[in-house]
């Protein structure tokens, strides 16, 4: 297999929980940037990657990366790349694009140039004219930033939060990644309780599923890559094996989602169903001051209501601090709450263990991480994680 660069996207905040994801699929040569995390890897690596990662968006091929202050350093620059080398004389090519800070402002004149070097660049290979472009798809993007050049390959389609399991959304829906990073962050597994009281299509409590039987969250959709010569079938049948193999379906889950909306909690069971988990899951409707959370070392993860775009703000502060009484009454389990409120510990009346913020969509939120007391463990798993903690 040959050894490529790639790039996991993902939205900011979230690249160190990417690049833990990474390192645990045993890719180490990497490095972190903003919004984003380059590292190595070979063909399988595409499959496993787009199988695995839960809080990354998509997975791109880094062709290449230059200086272009000027159209001829683009065309240039895109031409001397080996496009043909995934690019089949059949492939259709979109060319997307986007600028900042760069000399090269105009985002349609840079997608025109990129495409007509690659035809140039094909042309050469495959001793043609004209592409038709019936085969499978490769969208490129070209991405100025202040005057580099980066020229990338699509090899997700669909941003990876769609896992493929929601066919209907609430108002406002929670996306599976930012779920599924707020679960990480936690100390939660499945071992423990968890409950959230305000699951709107039920995200966190599917994301909590299928991270407890660690079920791959891509294992449910397909990807443009899938039908690329330069990644065999073979290899994208070995990644997919792999990913049922190691699925836990055995495990007990005490996983249970809450909502004041009857029709939430009708999609939220049917996203559940979908995913494979509906008869893992517990949905109920109940007000958050009434729910009654089972169990001990249990965790409340949860997305409230912010007010601007669900309801008035004065309910969203109502049911944060409904919330925070009905976390009083749990000595002993943790809470994590993302909301975009400076005031969550004044109506709490008490203090995060952590804070982390986070962007859900492009409103700025923090993520209060009130962490109580670990389930009682052998001294090396108690050891590991405050270590986890601290980190």
């Amino acid at each position: 297999m040959n050894e490529i660069e790639l790039i996991a996207t993902c939205p900011m905040g979230l690249e160190s929980i990417v690049a833990r994801e990474l390192k645990e699929l045993g890719y180490e040569d990497m490095m972190v940037e903003n919004g984003r995390i380059i590292f190595r890897g070979d063909e399988l690596a595409i499959c496993r990657t787009n199988l695995w990662l839960r809080t990354a968006d998509r997975i791109l091929i880094r062709m290449g990366e230059f200086r272009a202050t000027t159209f001829d350093e683009l065309f240039e620059g895109t031409k001397a790349l080996d496009w043909p080398s995934w690019i089949p004389a059949n492939g259709e090519f979109p060319v997307e694009g986007r600028s900042h800070k760069s000399q090269l402002s105009s985002v349609p004149a840079c997608q025109g140039i990129v495409k007509k070097a690659i035809v140039e660049k094909m042309k050469q290979r495959y001793r043609k004219e004209w592409f038709e472009e019936t085969g499978a798809r490769y969208v490129i993007e070209v991405s100025l930033l202040n005057d580099i050049a980066t020229l990338t390959l699509d090899t997700t389609g669909p941003s990876l939060h769609k896992r493929g399991y929601r066919k209907l959304v609430t108002e406002a829906p929670l996306k599976e990644t930012l779920a599924a990073a707020m679960l990480l962050l936690s100390r939660w597994n499945p071992e423990r309780p968890l409950y959230d009281p305000f699951c709107g299509s039920g995200t966190i409590p599917v994301e909590a599923a299928l991270l407890g039987w660690n079920i791959a969250p891509g294992i449910r959709r397909s990807f443009p890559s899938e039908h690329w010569p330069a990644v065999p079938d073979q290899i994208w049948q070995q990644a997919r094996e792999e990913a049922y193999d190691l699925v836990r379906d055995d495990i007990e889950l005490q996983i249970t989602g809450s909502d004041i909306d009857p029709s939430a909690i009708e999609v939220a069971k049917a996203a559940a169903k979908s995913a494979g988990v509906g008869k893992e899951l517990r949905f109920e409707v109940t007000p958050v001051a009434k729910i009654r959370p089972n169990g001990d070392y249990g965790c409340i993860i949860t997305n409230p209501p912010y007010g601007e775009r669900l309801g008035d703000r004065s309910a969203a502060e109502k049911a944060l601090r409904q919330l925070g009484s009905v976390f009083h009454e749990l000595p002993t389990w943790s809470a994590f709450v993302l909301s975009p409120t400076k005031q969550l510990e004044h109506y709490w009346a008490q203090p995060p263990t952590k804070r982390r913020k986070l962007f859900n969509g492009r409103i700025e939120c923090t993520l209060f991480q009130y962490f109580g007391p670990l389930p009682p463990r052998k001294p090396k798993e108690a050891a590991s994680e405050q270590n986890d903690l601290q980190q």
